[in-house]
């Protein structure tokens, strides 16, 4: 928003509740171009007084204010709080290059696979398209192909951690077999982010 003026009083509220576990890697300056602009929803409760919240819900960035706050407050905290909640993705989001989701795949193949299989599966190429509005990832093992959707971009590092490991060991098992799935279950947040998709896709599909 530009030509803003009014800034939050001091001892007006900036409560930002964002949440979620640290990221197995911390993301690099070039990681966060083409970030992706998210919407912006704002709701008014009455039974909100003072504290103003935001976060993440699918493709949007839900700021809660009070009822009674006026258009000219709402223009400043909503702005301050989307800023917040971009800088806290932009530290604990996914890499957003694919040079940087390369070598995000490799750490996570190390870490995960090479010590259930004694080897590092490698891909030849890792890389974010714009095509993949179905699914979240795929990979093609005779090629050693993985591509992940950019709709994940905006999302915390651990879940789209979750899906690159997912392709991973497509590497090694090309369907979901019990083998596959003992070669994904063993990272840590396996069940969350499954999670935060399933309610990720529902959230799209409502807006």
């Amino acid at each position: 928003m530009a030509g803003r003026e009014r800034r939050p009083a001091a001892d007006q509220p900036s409560l930002l509740e964002v949440s979620g576990p640290a990221p197995l890697v911390q993301p690099t300056a070039v990681d966060r171009d083409a970030a992706v602009a998210p919407r912006v929803v704002v709701r008014r409760s009455p039974r909100r007084k003072r504290t103003v919240t935001a976060y993440r819900d699918a493709d949007a960035i839900v700021v809660l204010i009070p009822q009674r706050m006026t258009k000219a407050d709402e223009r400043v905290y909503v702005e301050d709080m989307v800023a917040k909640v971009l800088a806290r993705e932009s530290r604990t989001g996914a890499p957003r290059g694919d040079e940087a989701l390369a070598r995000r795949a490799d750490e996570l193949s190390q870490r995960f696979l090479e010590p259930q299989l004694g080897y590092t599966p490698k891909p030849r190429s890792v890389s974010w398209v714009r095509n993949q509005n179905h699914r979240w990832g795929s990979c093609t093992p005779g090629s050693g192909t993985i591509r992940l959707s950019h709709r994940m971009q905006p999302m915390p590092s651990w879940v789209v951690d979750y899906v690159l490991l997912h392709e991973l060991a497509h590497l090694v098992e090309a369907t979901h077999s019990r083998r596959f799935w003992q070669l994904v279950n063993v990272y840590p947040d396996a069940d969350k982010a499954q999670g935060y998709l399933e309610g990720f896709q529902a959230g799209s599909s409502q807006s």
